[in-house]
């Protein structure tokens, strides 16, 4: 009995071995139950199918504890890569995600609001299985001393062992498995620990290789085309960044269900414009919000080697006075240089509770923080930026008051797949309905002012629901569904605005059914905001066809 509970002490490698064969099964379920299920892996063939993919994998991760891992910190390593496999595999398994570099920067940059969301019975049970259970085990067990130099050449040994059989498995069933991998580019996003260790590694070197590189200027030729005759033609235009809103289920796009019944309303007033053919940077706000302010468009945006400033630094710079307001999470650099505003600190009772606020504490703020902002650049014009807290997920029934919550029974849980599918949409489809609210109030506020004035809307990305199985948003463009990239926009510009700019509605109306993308937000806000420069491209302006003499 002493000798099965190990009492006496293991090898290190030997112990190393133990943890390579539980990394490799238990923290790679998510991974074996996708390829269990697969069309091409039935029957006998998904048993040496799968046989294959363990014994390249166990292989892969023995090397790569065998090079990295050695008996001074053995015990402190183990816990760690229990960690991030479980942690990694219970959101795989939870929400049908992949871990990339993408969806690293995204937990990196949580605040504590988000991981309250997420946080669930169901979260902890996992961490006590996979994390507190195995590794009290794990710390318990003795270890024996070895020398140096034996010890070297052992492991070393067997990190070419280890190579050498990979390479041997990869090339026995090569055909099947290169096809496997070729279907389905999801399962390489799925291998533990590897995904979490190379989208660490990748974020983490481009993180270092921008920080290192002075950030860029940009417009510096910026100038107002126009400067007002006095502060009540200077214009007043408010940008609305919608957070994880999709057009699938917004009102104004054709959804089933009404959930913007106040937009609609503006829209049949014939000043508001929706545009049904949106197409967001990214999947996430991490990557999505620097992307759509930047001018380089999604395209160069990725593949850029250089940080660069803004959108509202180009506005400042050109004169105006730009305010940012946020109820979400940050602004991801975006407003660094500009007058900020957070909301989070707020403890006002009828809009906030439990550190989070409703998305309204932000017009109800507006007016103090604008006077707050430089007369002289006020007198030129203001815009100013809100950041919903919006749809985020996943606990979306906290993101609408109990006033505004028209389909019920809601998901109460964070852990949507313990809900109905009906009852996630219902929590979602209120939170739309609260934006609609949100943007409608604005909008009506605006109208109240005695300047042009001129509204925005853009959801930053979309959100999946269920949909083939996948929840929340974060996968990597080239896979994601559209219902993660597909966002709604809308435009709102007052008569007096309409009158100074010499913009037909009828015209914006024939823009609105053509594709665009957040690559046009940043060209169409410089001719928005009457702002002059070389980086403007008419071709990426929504209003462009519009102008007088167009």
């Amino acid at each position: 009995m002493k000798s099965l509970l190990h009492k006496q002490p293991w090898h290190p490698t030997t112990l190393l071995m133990v943890l390579a064969l539980w990394l490799t099964t238990a923290g790679n379920l998510p991974l074996w139950l996708t390829v269990w299920q697969l069309p091409e892996t039935q029957g006998f063939k998904a048993l040496t199918t799968m046989g294959s993919l363990m014994l390249i994998l166990l292989s892969m991760v023995s090397w790569l504890l065998l090079f990295f891992v050695w008996p001074k910190w053995l015990k402190p390593a183990g816990i760690v890569f229990m960690a991030v496999v479980t942690s990694s595999s219970y959101f795989m398994l939870t929400y049908n995600v992949v871990i990339d570099a993408s969806m690293i920067a995204n937990v990196v940059h949580t605040d504590a609001r988000e991981v309250r969301d997420l946080l669930s019975w169901r979260m902890l049970g996992a961490l006590l299985l996979g994390v507190v259970l195995p590794g009290i085990w794990w710390w318990r067990q003795p270890v024996k001393a070895v020398h140096v130099k034996p010890l070297v050449v052992r492991q070393l040994g067997l990190f070419v062992l280890a190579w050498v059989m990979m390479f041997v498995f990869v090339w026995m069933s090569f055909q099947d498995l290169a096809s496997l991998m070729r279907n389905h580019t999801t399962l390489r996003y799925m291998a533990n620990p590897f995904n979490s260790v190379y989208a660490v590694v990748r974020l983490s070197v481009g993180q270092a290789s921008q920080a290192a590189k002075p950030l860029l200027p940009i417009g510096e030729d910026a100038k107002l085309l126009a400067v007002p005759a006095s502060e009540k033609d200077a214009p007043l235009i408010v940008l609305v960044v919608g957070e994880t809103v999709r057009a699938a289920n917004f009102g104004l796009s054709g959804y089933a269900r009404q959930t913007t019944p106040q937009l609609n309303q503006l829209k049949a007033q014939g000043d508001l414009v929706y545009f049904s053919d949106v197409s967001s940077c990214g999947t996430s706000t991490q990557t999505s919000l620097p992307c759509m302010f930047s001018h380089l468009g999604k395209a160069a945006y990725e593949n850029r080697d250089q940080p660069y400033e803004g959108l509202l630094d180009v506005l400042q710079r050109a004169g105006l006075a730009v305010l940012w307001i946020d109820n979400q999470s940050g602004c991801k650099g975006v407003c660094n240089r500009v007058a900020q505003y957070e909301t989070q600190a707020l403890k006002v009772p009828e809009l906030c509770q439990d550190g989070e606020c409703f998305d309204e504490i932000m017009l109800q703020e507006l007016p103090k923080q604008l006077a707050l902002l430089d007369p002289a650049k006020r007198a030129k014009g203001t815009v100013v930026v809100m950041h919903q807290m919006g749809s985020h997920g996943p606990a979306y029934y906290k993101r609408s008051p109990q006033a505004i919550k028209q389909f019920k029974p809601e998901c109460q849980s964070s852990a949507l797949q313990n809900c109905p599918v009906e009852q996630i949409v219902n929590g979602y489809d209120n939170s739309v309905l609260y934006a609609d609210h949100f943007v409608s109030q604005t909008v009506k506020w605006l109208q109240a002012q005695t300047r042009p004035t001129a509204l925005m809307y853009l959801s930053d990305h979309g959100e999946s629901l269920g949909e083939k199985g996948l929840y929340l948003h974060g996968m990597p463009y080239r896979m994601a569904p559209r219902e993660q990239k597909h966002v709604p926009m809308v435009a709102w510009l007052s008569k007096p605005m309409q009158a100074q700019r010499g913009w037909r509605m009828a015209c914006l109306q024939d823009q609105a059914d053509k594709p665009w993308s957040h690559d046009n937000l940043f060209h169409t806000m410089l001719d928005l905001s009457q702002v002059g420069t070389s980086l403007a491209k008419p071709e990426l302006n929504v209003f462009a066809a519009c102008a007088p003499g167009r």
